[in-house]
């Protein structure tokens, strides 16, 4: 376990990383017996930082929810990661180009809570009745921690991930918004472009089976700190397709079909 001094000091790193916008080293490598469990530590120090300095809690986001980046990081376990108010971009809004270090954008499905979920025990139905609506979102990810070591070339891990607040940095709401008991998710797919290119396609089935399942998980792992899923809140449910790295330049669509598109462009 890190000792609480060694968890300020990782948070600090990652809060320089990202106001400096130049990556620091991996907490694996410093730390080789650094667990999950110290990652969300370090996590939550860093959140409590942001929050000290203005930022406001908007929600939650769900990572590695497919089986294949699940095999690529040897683990079976989603992670998760704290949305804040900044993070959130209008549909088709500009990113500047000094905002991020690595961008790199995934095509998900948005919950918006009418009801908070306190785990244990919250189930997919649970979910679906404490959700007002569903959405289409791209969520911006951003790598504060080196993807790999360049003198060891260890790649990153878990628990780099999810120190780097499981590399969550944006969000983008768009689309039409549905009733989550009118839809099969499983089905809710969409076509992501880049620069009219069309780079991947996917479906929720590839998010757990059931988009809504990562959100019961999310409440469930919640529940071990003591902390919840509240009302009025937005969970990014876990990505469908692989990350398509977004450089300068870049407009990024996702099409939803029948649920709207929803886009964005890296300046």
């Amino acid at each position: 376990m890190l000792t609480s001094d060694e968890i300020r000091q990782a948070a600090e790193r990652l809060d320089i990383a990202e106001r400096t916008r130049e990556q620091t080293g991996l907490l694996s490598l410093k730390y080789p017996h650094m667990t999950m469990d110290d990652a969300y530590a370090v996590q939550s120090a860093w959140v409590t930082k942001k929050i000290a300095a203005g930022r406001k809690v908007i929600g939650w986001k769900i990572g590695l929810t497919s089986k294949a980046m699940q095999y690529a990081l040897n683990i079976d376990t989603p992670d998760s990661g704290v949305l804040f108010d900044d993070m959130l971009f209008e549909d088709g809004a500009t990113v500047p180009a000094d905002r991020f270090i690595q961008p790199r954008i995934e095509a998900e499905i948005a919950f918006i809570m009418k009801a908070p979920l306190k785990g244990p025990g919250v189930t997919v139905f649970d979910v679906l009745n404490a959700t007002d609506y569903i959405t289409p979102a791209l969520e911006i990810l951003d790598t504060r921690i080196l993807r790999v070591d360049p003198g060891t070339k260890k790649a990153r891990t878990i628990v780099d991930t999810i120190s780097d607040n499981a590399a969550n940095a944006g969000i983008v709401l768009g689309g039409r918004m549905a009733r989550p008991d009118t839809v099969d998710m499983r089905w809710m797919g969409a076509i992501v472009s880049r620069n009219a290119e069309v780079e991947e396609t996917g479906l929720g089935a590839g998010v757990l089976n059931q988009p809504a399942r990562g959100v019961a998980w999310l409440a469930n792992r919640l529940a071990e700190y003591g902390d919840g899923i509240e009302a009025g809140q937005i969970v990014l449910a876990g990505s469908f397709i692989r990350p398509i790295e977004a450089r300068h330049n870049d407009t990024i669509v996702a099409d939803f079909g029948s649920y709207g598109t929803v886009s964005s462009y890296f300046a």
